[in-house]
């Protein structure tokens, strides 16, 4: 099969499904890809591609099925771990815990074939931001920027994340410093008291 994987037919097809996949039309992109994959299916484009248009029509198992089966092969591949992270996720909405887990776990490994994969450290954030770790998501909204400085969500979350953290350390302190100000309440000496 190594020879039809070093055909023009079956690079035009690899192509062709890339660029559908940049159209977001997973359907027909899945119809070029099903023959590369009979014919070639450890061959690592295929399986980014094949688990890319997987994910965008939202078939998680089939997704994380196909991409596991190919990080097994290609465990030094950043993108088929991006994209089984990806998949592992699922809708990061409805993601419970262990979704959550299983995708870090995939966007780490894909970091450490590459530590500047495209869009790891973005999505590293979403998750973190979601549960509720902003420390974790600044951190890595903040490396997405140092990756891509064009990363305008990035941006936009770094910059949220940021105010939210900034607005509960000061709520923190004023719990600390006993200055939370309640209606009907004053504070320091009462009217007319003598010092």
């Amino acid at each position: 099969m190594a020879g039809f994987e070093q055909s023009e037919q079956f690079r035009r097809a690899l192509n062709e499904s890339a660029r559908l996949l940049r159209q977001n039309r997973p359907g027909e992109a899945i119809e070029k890809l099903m023959p590369l994959y009979e014919q070639a299916p450890d061959h690592p484009d295929v399986a980014i591609n094949l688990g890319g248009a997987y994910i965008m029509q939202r078939k998680w198992q089939r997704a994380v099925a196909l991409l596991r089966a190919a990080v097994k092969v290609h465990p030094d591949n950043a993108m088929l771990w991006a994209n089984l992270g990806a998949a592992e996720l699922g809708r990061l909405e409805t993601a419970g815990p262990r979704q959550q887990e299983r995708a870090i776990a995939a966007y780490q490994r894909s970091l450490q074939a590459d530590p500047e994969a495209p869009n790891v450290h973005y999505h590293l954030g979403l998750i973190y931001k979601e549960r509720g770790e902003l420390t974790r998501a600044y951190a890595f909204f903040q490396r997405a920027l140092e990756v891509n400085p064009a990363d305008r969500d990035a941006r936009y979350w770094l910059e949220r994340v940021g105010r939210a953290m900034a607005q509960a350390q000061r709520e923190r302190q004023e719990g600390e410093n006993g200055t939370e100000s309640h209606p009907g309440e004053t504070h320091g000496e009462e009217d007319g008291a003598e010092s």
